[in-house]
């Protein structure tokens, strides 16, 4: 047992291990440059960690490497719930039904594409494919992180994962803007903030594509891909029950009854949001909620990093050009597709 009285000073050890590179990943993401490219530590943490699996990990005790699988797995699953402080339903109210029509209808298609596409057309496992596509579809590398326990995916993953939100999401983030300002997508900066929300991948590249055209399309554009990323909650929980029933074989399955899993995290996950939405208008209560995020960045970072330390380049290039071919295939639904969903929603129930 990793905290057993034997074994929790290497625990501890290998979860302090973590914790130094993390500070170093949002040491690194602070810094100027980086930080104007909008690059979210949890990225650097997972390069950092692949960096240094792929190096010097054959030096690291074997006694620690419980503790970095901790952090990548049980520490995960608490700043999971945690990151339900970033959101209120006020806010979700405030942009108004377009924002969550827009939100719904991007998430939904994107994921049942991409994990229709993984599967069927490109022949890649369930995983890999659901990890690709909750990336695309909510949030990013948190959304890869909360989705991995549910499926109990391996590691190397979703890296994979990460790597390709990492990728097309960058590059969203500086061709959405370049698309407004050149005059070729028609809307008000507004209804823009609500494209770049409800279809951009990472919360800090829709900060970055939205602050671009101004005050208005950033806040409709955070907003709006909050309540993306409030979604992850049901969709886990569907996810959780979807696994459960496919788990056994069709002939344990007349034996014995399935055994249904909920993840419990996503859940928590909507409860702190709702404690949250309660406590929002509490100017005393906001110095405290701003360092309970700062806290979840910490630990979201400890699991990427913790996730790339077991990631190794082999298993990165077991995966092949398909995870990309996919993300691609899904950013440009995004871009395209999203689009013209966000205008004919935005013609019906307004911006």
């Amino acid at each position: 047992m990793a905290f057993s009285k034997e074994n929790i000073r290497y625990t501890l050890n290998g979860i302090l291990f973590v914790a130094l590179f993390t500070i170093a990943a949002i040491e690194i993401s602070n810094m100027g440059f980086i930080k104007k490219l909008a690059i979210s530590p949890l990225i650097i943490g997972i390069v950092i960690g692949m960096f240094y699996a792929n190096t010097l990990r054959s030096h690291i005790p074997k006694e620690w490497v419980p503790g970095i699988v901790f952090s990548s797995k049980q520490l995960l699953r608490f700043a999971i719930v945690l990151y339900g402080f970033r959101i209120t339903f006020q806010q979700i109210i405030e942009v108004g039904m377009s924002g969550l029509i827009v939100s719904v209808i991007m998430l939904s298609t994107t994921f049942i594409l991409g994990w229709w596409l993984g599967v069927k057309i490109f022949k890649m496992d369930r995983e890999t494919s659901v990890l690709c596509a909750s990336g695309s579809s909510v949030c990013g590398a948190a959304a890869v992180l909360a989705t991995e326990p549910v499926l109990k995916a391996e590691p190397y993953k979703s890296a994979v994962a990460v790597g390709t939100v990492v990728l097309f999401g960058t590059i969203a983030m500086f061709v959405y803007p370049a698309l407004y300002k050149a005059g070729l997508l028609d809307m008000s900066p507004a209804a823009y903030g609500i494209y770049v929300g409800g279809t951009v991948h990472e919360v800090a590249q829709v900060v970055a594509a939205g602050g671009a055209i101004g005050g208005v399309a950033a806040d409709n554009a955070v907003i709006v891909k909050m309540t993306r990323v409030m979604m992850i909650a049901p969709l886990l929980i569907i996810l959780g029950l979807i696994v459960s029933r496919t788990a056994a074989t069709k002939s344990e399955q007349k034996k014995q009854k399935f055994k249904i899993t909920i993840p419990w995290f996503a859940v928590w996950f909507i409860v702190m949001a709702g404690i949250n939405s309660a406590l929002a208008d509490f100017e005393a209560i906001k110095p405290i909620i701003k360092d309970i995020n700062e806290i979840d960045t910490f630990l979201l970072t400890m699991a990427m990093t913790a996730l790339g330390m077991e990631t190794s380049v082999q298993k990165f290039k077991q995966a092949g050009i398909k995870p990309v071919m996919l993300a691609l295939i899904m950013a440009v639904w995004l871009m395209v597709g999203g689009y013209f969903i966000t205008k004919g929603v935005i013609s019906i129930f307004g911006a």
